[in-house]
């Protein structure tokens, strides 16, 4: 409740002042939630320091792809770093492949719901197979369950502005290997290698190929119960964060 310095960097961290009024911001809400893969990976991390490190570096990584993806659907020509180039690559591929539809103006934008008092930040609203939604795009390793909270949210805060708006997808973008000998899957993202499916005949010696993008869109059509988690989500998040919302004049 106290990890800030002043009301006005929690206002900074927490939200955005929008016609000189002050809204939690989307992600700062859904933050409430218990993570409990996010909690194994500190318990298994050699030390808190050492998992901070990776965490660290991981978002460093995830806002790099997340900007050069940002920057191509406003039509730019961004210089993509050797380090994220395969899932970059794979995007583009992917994008046309899909025949994806968007505007500049559609890109990055910000969202208020005055109804409920909140507001974000949405990556894209798109054309997909036809239907016009919320498009979230990811750097994780798969498309979670919680993400839905956030694009419920933006859903709500925009059926007004867009009576078209029909469904909402999160795209994932990732990067992997894989064993050309047992299949197994291997990630480096932030440092830290994980691997999965692996299989005993490599006993550990594995052949791994070249790093390829990963990408995955999953649309989720039905959005209102997940609304009503986030409203839940909001309440316990306010709660939480009572003194310093009374010190903003929130409460």
């Amino acid at each position: 409740m106290y990890d800030f310095i002043s009301v006005d960097d929690f206002k900074e961290q927490s939200g955005y002042t929008i016609d000189d009024l002050w809204y939690p911001r989307v992600t700062k809400i859904v933050s409430i939630k218990s993570k409990p893969a996010l909690l194994r990976f500190y318990a298994e991390a050699a030390s808190y320091k050492a998992a901070q490190a990776i965490t660290q570096k991981s978002a460093e990584e995830g806002t790099m792809l997340h900007e050069a993806v940002e920057a191509l659907l406003l039509g730019k020509n961004p210089d993509v770093p050797p380090l994220i180039a395969p899932a970059v690559r794979a995007f583009r591929e992917f994008w046309e492949r899909r025949g994806i539809q968007t505007k500049p103006e559609l890109v990055e934008r910000r969202v208020v719901s005055r109804d409920h008092r909140y507001a974000g930040t949405v990556d894209a609203l798109a054309l997909i197979d036809g239907k016009f939604g919320v498009l979230d795009i990811k750097t994780s390793q798969a498309i979670y369950r919680d993400y839905n909270l956030q694009t419920s949210a933006y859903m709500e805060a925009l059926k007004g502005e867009f009576p078209t708006l029909q469904t909402r997808w999160i795209l994932k973008i990732d990067q992997t290997q894989t064993c050309n000998r047992c299949g197994g899957i291997r990630r480096t993202k932030g440092g830290r290698e994980k691997t999965r499916n692996t299989r005993a005949v490599c006993e550990g010696e594995h052949d791994w190929s070249e790093v390829r993008g990963d990408i995955e869109l999953k649309e989720f059509p039905y959005w209102q119960t997940d609304f009503e988690a986030f409203l839940g989500a909001k309440k316990l998040w306010e709660w939480e964060n009572d003194f310093w919302l009374r010190k903003a004049g929130y409460i």
